[in-house]
Order: C-alpha cells, then sequence, then structure tokens
C-alpha cells in the first residue's frame, strides 16, 4: 500500500477529528467505511474489536484513535504540527482537546437523536451508506435499527433525558455565542494555525451539530463565524480573508477576553463530570482484582458516577479513556516552567479550572496495542 487509509463515518464524531487533520496536513489519503470488506478482513484483527476510526498507514501499521493518529502522524513530521510552540498554549490546547471530544457529548447526541422529524431520513441514509452500502431496503431498516437504538442508549450515558433537554439546550447556545465572538476575531482556538484544542472541538462541531440537519441549522442561522471555522476546519485551505481587513489583535488569543469566556464556559459545564467519574475511579479502583486489572485491557466503560449537571441530577457512564485524555492535559502541565506555570494558573483559576490538574484517580491508563491499560 502507498498510501494512508482512514477507516470512519462521515457522521463519526471521533473520525472527524482525525479527518480533519489529515486535511490539514495536506496528506494524500484513502478514507474508506467500515461496510468495506477490508475493515474486516484487515481492521478487526488489528484493534480488536469494532471501534472508529482506524488509520492503516503505507506500511501497513494500524492505529486507532484520534489522538493517537495525530501523535502518530506528528512524529512521522508534520506539514503543520498541532502543537503550540508556547507551552502553556500547548496545555490549553490539550484541555479543549479533553473537553471537545469527551465534553460536548451531551449537546452532540441530543441535538442527533432527540430532533427525529428534521434529522432521521439523513441519519438513516448516512448510517447504512457506511455500514452497509450494499443493503437492499428491509436490511437498510435493520441495520439502522440497531445503530439507533445503541446510540440512543449511549446518549442517555451521557445524561440526555428529557428533564435535561433545556438544559443542554440552553447551555449549548451559550457556548455557540461565545464561540461566534472568538471565531469573530480569530480564525482558529489559539490564533492563525490549527491547534489540538481546534481538533478536539471539530469532532461534534462538525460530525454532528454542523452536519445534522437540524442542528446544522441552528449554527447556521446563530453563529456564522463558528460555521465558517467548521469550513476552515474540513479543508487543506485556510480561506480566512475575512480577517485581513481587520487589525491585529492587541494580545494573542490565549490572553483575549473571548477565550477566557470560553474557559470559563468549560469550568462551568464540564469540571464537575469530569471530576465525577475521577472520584468513581478513585472508589472502584482498590476494589479490583489486581490480576484483572492488570491482565487485560481495559472496558470502554466500568460503571456509572453521579453529578449536579446544571442543576440536575444525572448519572453518566465512567469511561478510563476520559482520564487518559485528562492525563494529557495535566503531563503538560507538569513540564512547565514555574513562569509558565504562574501564566497558566492566571488563566486557569479564574475559570475555576485550577482543580483540573490535580485530579487524580490513584493509578493512571496508557495507551498500548489500540487500547486503554491500567498501570
Amino acid at each position: 500500500m502507498s498510501h494512508w487509509v482512514l477507516y470512519g463515518m462521515p457522521g463519526s464524531l471521533y473520525t472527524a477529528k482525525a479527518r480533519s487533520y489529515l486535511r490539514k496536513q495536506g496528506l494524500a489519503y484513502e478514507e474508506r467505511v467500515p461496510g468495506d470488506p477490508r475493515f474486516g478482513a484487515d481492521i478487526l484483527p488489528a484493534t480488536g474489536r469494532w471501534i472508529i476510526p482506524v488509520m492503516q498507514s503505507p506500511a501497513g501499521e494500524v492505529i486507532q484513535d484520534g489522538a493517537d493518529i495525530i501523535d502518530h502522524l506528528e512524529q512521522c513530521g508534520a506539514a503543520r504540527t498541532a502543537y503550540p510552540s508556547d507551552p502553556v498554549e500547548r496545555v490549553i490546547a490539550h484541555l479543549f482537546d479533553l473537553f471537545g471530544a469527551e465534553g460536548m457529548l451531551r449537546p452532540a447526541m441530543h441535538y442527533r437523536w432527540n430532533f427525529d422529524a428534521d434529522n432521521l431520513a439523513f441519519l438513516e441514509r448516512d448510517f447504512v451508506k457506511a455500514l452497509d452500502p450494499s443493503a437492499d431496503t428491509q436490511t437498510r431498516a435493520e441495520v439502522f435499527g440497531f445503530s439507533s437504538r445503541r446510540m440512543r442508549a449511549a446518549a442517555r450515558s451521557f445524561g440526555v433525558s428529557p428533564p435535561t433537554y433545556a438544559a443542554i439546550e440552553a447551555s449549548y447556545l451559550d457556548l455557540l455565542a461565545r464561540l461566534d465572538a472568538h471565531f469573530e476575531l480569530y480564525p482558529y482556538l489559539l490564533g492563525d494555525e490549527p491547534s489540538l484544542g481546534d481538533y478536539g472541538l471539530i469532532g461534534p462541531l462538525h460530525a454532528h451539530l454542523s452536519r445534522d440537519p437540524h442542528p446544522s441549522q441552528l449554527m447556521k442561522t446563530r453563529a456564522l463565524n463558528v460555521w465558517r471555522w467548521v469550513e476552515r476546519m474540513t479543508t487543506l485551505d485556510d480561506f480566512a480573508g475575512e480577517y485581513a481587513a481587520r487589525p491585529a489583535p492587541g494580545a494573542p488569543a490565549v490572553k483575549s477576553l473571548t477565550l477566557a469566556s470560553l474557559l470559563a464556559f468549560v469550568g462551568e459545564d464540564y469540571l464537575a463530570d469530569i471530576t465525577a467519574q475521577i472520584e468513581y475511579l478513585r472508589t472502584w479502583l482498590p476494589q479490583q482484582d489486581e490480576a484483572v486489572l492488570s491482565g487485560q485491557p481495559i472496558e470502554r466503560g466500568v460503571g456509572r458516577a453521579a453529578l449536579d449537571w446544571r442543576g440536575h441530577q444525572i448519572e453518566i457512564g465512567v469511561a478510563p479513556y476520559r482520564l487518559w485524555m485528562l492525563q494529557r492535559v495535566q503531563d503538560a502541565a507538569a513540564e512547565l516552567s514555574p513562569q509558565d506555570a504562574t501564566r497558566l494558573d492566571a488563566l486557569l483559576t479564574p475559570a475555576g479550572l485550577a482543580p483540573l490538574l490535580t485530579l487524580h484517580a490513584g493509578r493512571r491508563v496508557e495507551r498500548r496495542q489500540n487500547r486503554e491499560w491500567w498501570v
């Protein structure tokens, strides 16, 4: 094989992250859907489970997970690195990677699965074309029925239920307004170049919230600057001409009031969520058999944690993968000089996010063999 291959789905949140990075690199690649026979023949034996996205290198290596795909390609020599040169900006990029990939699942799933009048016909065709392109009418209904039931159940595990719908919508519209104000001034999250933070955010904001019919209309009518950012993030071209006539901002994007507003939103919306998951793991881990913990890959979910989210008592699935993503934020922060640590604190403390750096489960997760493992 002489090129890179990305296995994923057009409507997949995690595929959107990897695809955006590949496009921004100008890397020649082929995208295949899971319904391609080569997915079962070449990919499933390597990953040991049905999961996307998966990238296959020209040498035949199989890399699963958007973050791992980005890191693998960075090590190969990225045309446009996802990692800012400024160490404080690197921490912020990791933080938004965590928030985008894991903290935006509530609006992503709500706006996909709770507006059937607008979305359902589109989703059925979109899903089936990726999962079973040759399906006949009866099979198509069965394939989509199975997938949609699984995804609706997954939405509930993120705290999406009728009592929380209004709060999810109010929260998302608040975030959309803050993002719109930021992208009014800057083409990307941290300025003129896309970073890991942009790639984290593009997953939900492209695959679900700008592509599915109902939320797409919402974004286009309420947040044109966010829509334009989505367009930039899904092509090699920056086509950011609308910024050319404006004077340069007086300070880097990381010091802007609009980024401070976005950090404050992450503190309001996600800190309680990730805290509840880590606290659950701190209690759960000592109760497990050590031989089982260390002798096999971790299951995607290990239980459910309760928390108060925007005035609602909700239960969410606990996924050790999120601990791994949090570790990446914390590890980047641990590398800072004392001076840079002070700069970071000046950003995180007003946003209520300083506790994020001290959340520990009592054990670390690492990624190897395309799975999570306890270490």
